[in-house]
């Protein structure tokens, strides 16, 4: 019987052919997604289901999804899909990651230019019959600095073309290289120095826990006057009321957003305040990117559903089905290694060596490759996946590398990952028991044997006593409960380590009482996705 695939938002009639010229069954129902129940009630009957932003997969309807296989995203943005409900119902979740980069970093310069010229302004008070020729005198772009947030695919494009625009161009982003950055012909500098020293700042870095509000209270301070700034990436990235205070005390002089905290964005701080230019998420909104990325998703789509190739999976390793089965346990812990680097990291990286030893080495090493360097990207951008992984490497001047070696020890296998930054080189190793559940095995040269869980607390000092009982009567006395507490040392009164494994994270304020008692040199908490 031929796979049957849903599409439930609006997709181009040519990405809906495409199923159908390679002899998918297809039902183009482009409002259904607005239904939830609906949709609940008729998806059981697809192996795969195309969407864009507006269909909702809820845990709700991943369970009425007896069939689905695979969710195609037309777009990079997953946010509504479940993706761990989609992996424990092994279906596969796709997206497009590529198809919007280069509408969205021109929408940038569009509302670059139009808040330096009070574009929107200057034509309402023409419409209105009014000529206030004087009123609206702009800025020009050329020779004036440009700050970016982030400089990877879309940053990466906004430089080149402010470059070609004649500005001075800045650039923030830890995981940027000097050679890269002076392959794109930009000035690599610190958050601070670009707040000082930017006329324009312009933000390209997805919404995580470290960019959360970067453009808050403290930062929107350290600008220099007269500052105007754009935001198509992501709400969440500019403190809103405070920027509002800002253009209110004529500090900055003009915004331009494309994103919004809450969307679709009703009311805002920002709304009806003199030059702030505001369009509703068009990032994406183009023709030639509409298209793209519908056409990408239904041969992606249709590639999996007849011949079981994964592009662009968010949730599954691209691999065969016969290594799968054994290869499964090896990419999560090569993925755990990936994310522990990457969580430990804040510096750009200039190198990623990953060594594998025993049966380790007779794998699918450019699946495991990949599962690596995706784990240490996801710190910079959270839809990483393992195939989009090495171009961000590529892109970014990150070299990899692996050695492989016959069994060298009291393992049947193992995986090592270094990585190589202008300051410091920083190496973990890990292994798969024989029960399937990957264990780290040593961090920076120390052996140790520690069980991985959701939640970790990772800390160094020196090897005193005092440390087992600081730890465990902080954590205990503030609630946090010790699920796995795992020592190593590198030798007596050298430098130890400690990774704890808890039930939850462990809060800011008790690790500050942790940071209190002065026998820690570091204090890390981290984040695995053991689902």
């Amino acid at each position: 019987m031929a796979p049957k695939v849903l599409v439930s938002d609006k997709l181009s009639e040519t990405a809906v052919q495409i199923f159908r010229d390679r002899g998918i069954e297809v039902d183009f129902m482009p409002d259904l997604g607005k239904d939830k129940d609906k949709l609940a009630e008729v998806i059981g009957n697809y192996d795969g289901l195309a969407i864009r932003s507006a269909t909702k997969v809820t845990p709700t309807i991943l369970e009425k999804a007896d069939r689905l296989k695979v969710i195609g995203r037309a777009g990079i943005g997953t946010d509504n899909v479940d993706k761990e409900a989609a992996s424990k119902k092994g279906v596969i979740v796709m997206n497009t990651p590529f198809g919007n980069m280069i509408t969205t970093a021109e929408h940038a310069i569009a509302l670059m230019f139009a808040v330096a010229r009070q574009i929107p302004e200057a034509s309402a008070s023409t419409h209105a019959g009014k000529w206030e020729k004087s009123k609206f005198m702009g800025v020009e772009l050329t020779g004036k600095t440009l700050g970016v947030i982030g400089a990877g695919n879309i940053g990466g494009i906004v430089c080149d073309r402010a470059r070609g625009l004649r500005m001075k161009v800045v650039a923030y982003d830890p995981f940027l290289s000097e050679e890269k950055a002076n392959k794109m012909g930009v000035e690599k500098v610190e958050l601070d120095d670009l707040l000082a020293r930017a006329d324009f700042i312009t933000l390209h870095v997805p919404l995580t826990d470290q960019t959360r509000n970067i453009l808050g209270p403290d930062n929107l301070a350290k600008t220099k006057k007269g500052v105007r700034i754009i935001n198509c990436a992501r709400g969440g990235l500019v403190d809103e009321e405070a920027l509002a205070e800002m253009l209110k005390s004529g500090h900055v002089a003009g915004a331009a957003f494309d994103v919004f905290s809450v969307e679709p964005a009703k009311e805002n701080p920002l709304f009806n305040l003199p030059n702030v230019v505001c369009t509703p998420h068009l990032g994406a909104a183009t023709t030639e990117a509409q298209e793209n990325v519908a056409l990408q998703v239904a041969e992606q789509m249709a590639d999996y559903l007849l011949t079981g190739a994964v592009t662009n999976a968010l949730n599954m390793p691209s691999v065969t089905a016969e290594e799968a089965k054994v290869m499964g346990p090896w990419i999560k812990l090569s993925d755990y290694l990936g994310s522990f680097i990457g969580q430990m990291t804040d510096e750009p990286i200039k190198a990623i060596n990953i060594l594998y030893d025993g049966i380790a080495a007779e794998m699918n090493l450019e699946a495991l490759n990949c599962a690596v360097v995706a784990g240490i990207m996801k710190k910079v951008n959270p839809d990483v996946n393992m195939v989009s992984a090495p171009v961000v490497a590529k892109e970014r001047g990150i070299k990899i590398s692996t050695t492989n070696q016959d069994k060298s020890g009291t393992f049947d296998g193992y995986v090592k990952v270094t990585v190589v930054t202008e300051k410091r080189e920083r190496s973990v190793a890990g292994t798969v028991f024989s029960d399937g559940k990957p264990r780290f095995i040593q961090i920076k040269g120390i052996n140790i044997d520690a069980e991985i869980g959701q939640h970790m607390l990772y800390t160094t000092n020196e090897d005193v006593p005092g440390i087992i009982g600081a730890l465990g009567r902080t954590l205990g006395e503030n609630g946090v409960n010790i699920a796995n507490f795992t020592l190593g040392r590198a030798k007596a009164g050298g430098e130890a380590i400690a990774l704890l494994y808890v039930d939850e994270a462990v809060p800011a304020e008790v690790r500050a009482k942790l940071a209190e008692t002065g026998l820690f040199n570091q204090i890390k908490p981290l984040e695995f996705d053991v689902a």
